[in-house]
């Protein structure tokens, strides 16, 4: 097998992410990622084994980033609701040319994959479960905090508000104007604030 040449690893998981996240597993081909990570298919191989080991390293690197920024955005604020609440306008507030404005990797590799890949579409389940995770630790959080009641279910608040995440997403995929964006964000903002006691 080929040798990979020189070649800096961080900057050819972000092209792979970058290609596959917009062109899904099967439609990625080897042209589309010779171009994206500037390597020959000899190298390609030799660095990454397959494409399928290739794109679940980009999906770990997806994860990873995903949830590196979640907690960043939380961190910013003394109330857990509050930077649950968050979320919701950060996505408003992207550039059109921010990537992020596309539906989340992880699920849009769990419906491309799971009929065909189930490796590939187990890995994602398992990352979308861990995200899910993240997001029932900072309802924990603003139940213990008092901010929400002491009776709450922070599993069932963190799907409700997974699937709340990914509709928005959705929709800035689908091409909905700015204004209704912006209204479903806020629509959603106050239904998560709404879960304060006292509200």
């Amino acid at each position: 097998m080929a040798r990979a040449a020189n070649y800096d690893r961080d900057a050819a998981l972000d092209a792979a992410m970058t290609v596959f996240w917009r062109k899904g597993f099967h439609a990625t081909s080897l042209k589309d990622l010779e171009a994206a990570l500037s390597m020959k298919p000899g190298s390609i191989y030799a660095a990454f084994e397959s494409k399928e080991n290739l794109y679940l390293l980009a999906l770990q690197r997806y994860f990873e980033a995903s949830r590196r920024g979640f907690r960043t955005q939380l961190a910013g604020f003394d109330s857990p609701l509050a930077g649950l609440a968050s979320q919701f306008q950060s996505y408003v507030d992207l550039a059109d040319e921010d990537a992020t404005r596309q539906a989340c990797m992880l699920m849009k590799t769990l419906v491309d994959t799971r009929s065909t890949d189930p490796k590939i579409a187990e890995v994602s389940k398992s990352y979308l479960e861990a995200i899910c995770a993240e997001f029932a630790q900072a309802f924990e959080a603003a139940r213990d905090l008092g901010e929400i009641s002491a009776d709450a279910d922070p599993k069932r608040l963190a799907r409700r508000y997974q699937a709340n995440i990914t509709a928005l997403r959705v929709e800035l995929q689908r091409g909905t104007s700015d204004a209704d964006v912006a209204n479903l964000a806020a629509d959603m903002t106050q239904e998560t604030l709404g879960l304060r006691v006292g509200a």
